[in-house]
C-alpha cells in the first residue's frame, strides 16, 4: 500500500466536493472523516484510491492512498486530473468578485469543479438523468450500475461499454427505464465500442465540436452535453440555462418573483465567462441546503 501527500495549487473546498458526491448513492464515502474512495479503471484493471482531506479549505492538504503499488503514477495522475489540484481557484475567486455574483461567492468560496470519475460514467449518467427529478435519476442510475457493474470493497464500478452495449432494451425496461431512455443507453454504449465515438478524442474538442459530435448521437441533447463537457470533462465555461436548479437558484438570488427568462439568464452571464461553470456550481451550491 501507498500514501502521498498532496497540496492543492490555492484554497479548495474539498468538503463541498463530499456533500456533492453524497448526492450519489453509489459513491462511498465519509462526511465526518472527510474521505472518499475513487473507483479507477485502468485499461481493465478496477483500482480503489482513496482521498482524505486533512487541511482546510484555506490550507488544503490531502492524503491519497491505495493498495495498488505497480500502477501508483497512473493513479495519482488520474486523481490529479479529478480533482484539479493545481487550477488555481483565487483567480477564479477574484474574477467572480467584480461580478453581480460577487455575494454568493464569498459566501462559498474555494468551491471547485467536481468531476464523475471516468468520461463514459459521466456520460451514461447524464443520459439517465436528463428530464427526470433529482430523486428518481439516482434510483435509475444506482438500479443501473448495481445491475450491471461490479462491486469491490463496497466501492462500485460503472458496466463497461461492451458490457451495456450487450443488453437488451428490456432488462433496462425491467428496472423503470423508458424505452427511449433504454434505447439511447444501449444504442450509444455500442457507438463506443464500434469505435464511432472514442469519448477521450471527444473530451479534447472545443467546447463547440463536442457539441456538434455529441448532438448527432440520438438521444443527446444540449442539456446533457454541457453537463458532461462540466461534470465529466471539467471544462470552466459551461452554463446550462435550461437547468431548472440553476434557473431556481437566481429566482432566489435576485429576488424575482418568477424563474428568470433566457434573456435575463445571458445578460447575467456575460460578466462569468471564461468561469461560467463555477457560476453554475456556485448557484447549484446555494440552494442544495
Amino acid at each position: 500500500m501507498w500514501k502521498e501527500r498532496v497540496h492543492a495549487k490555492s484554497f479548495y473546498d474539498f468538503d463541498y466536493t463530499l456533500l456533492r458526491w453524497q448526492f450519489d448513492p453509489l459513491t462511498k464515502l465519509n462526511r465526518e472523516e472527510r474521505w472518499v474512495d475513487v473507483p479507477v479503471r485502468l485499461n481493465k484493471e478496477r483500482h480503489i484510491v482513496r482521498v482524505q482531506g486533512l487541511g482546510t479549505t484555506e490550507e488544503p492538504l490531502f492524503e491519497v492512498s491505495s493498495e495498488s503499488d505497480q500502477v501508483k503514477t497512473e493513479l495519482l495522475q488520474h486523481i490529479y486530473n479529478l480533482f484539479q489540484w493545481d487550477r488555481d481557484l483565487e483567480e477564479v475567486h477574484e474574477h467572480f468578485l467584480n461580478t453581480n455574483l460577487e455575494t454568493l461567492f464569498v459566501q462559498h468560496p474555494g468551491t471547485p469543479i467536481v468531476k464523475d470519475f471516468h468520461l463514459y460514467d459521466c456520460l451514461m449518467k447524464v443520459i439517465i438523468h436528463q428530464q427526470l427529478n433529482m430523486k428518481f435519476a439516482y434510483t435509475l442510475s444506482t438500479r443501473f450500475v448495481q445491475h450491471f457493474g461490479s462491486e469491490k470493497d463496497g466501492v462500485w464500478f460503472y458496466p463497461t461499454p461492451d458490457v451495456v452495449a450487450e443488453l437488451s432494451y428490456e432488462q433496462l425496461r425491467e428496472l423503470q427505464f423508458s424505452q427511449r431512455k433504454s434505447e439511447y443507453v444501449i444504442d450509444t454504449s455500442k457507438k463506443i465500442v464500434e469505435g464511432e465515438i472514442d469519448l477521450d478524442e471527444v473530451a479534447a474538442l472545443s467546447n463547440e465540436d463536442v457539441m456538434k459530435q455529441l448532438l448527432k448521437i440520438r438521444g443527446i441533447g444540449p442539456w446533457t452535453v454541457e453537463n458532461w463537457l462540466m461534470f465529466g470533462v471539467g471544462r470552466e465555461n459551461m452554463f446550462p440555462k435550461a437547468d431548472i436548479g440553476i434557473q431556481n437558484a437566481l429566482k432566489y438570488y435576485f429576488n424575482l418573483d418568477q424563474k428568470p427568462n433566457k434573456e435575463q439568464m445571458e445578460a447575467w452571464s456575460e460578466s462569468w465567462e471564461p468561469f461560467m461553470s463555477y457560476a453554475s456550481l456556485t448557484l447549484w451550491r446555494s440552494i442544495e441546503g
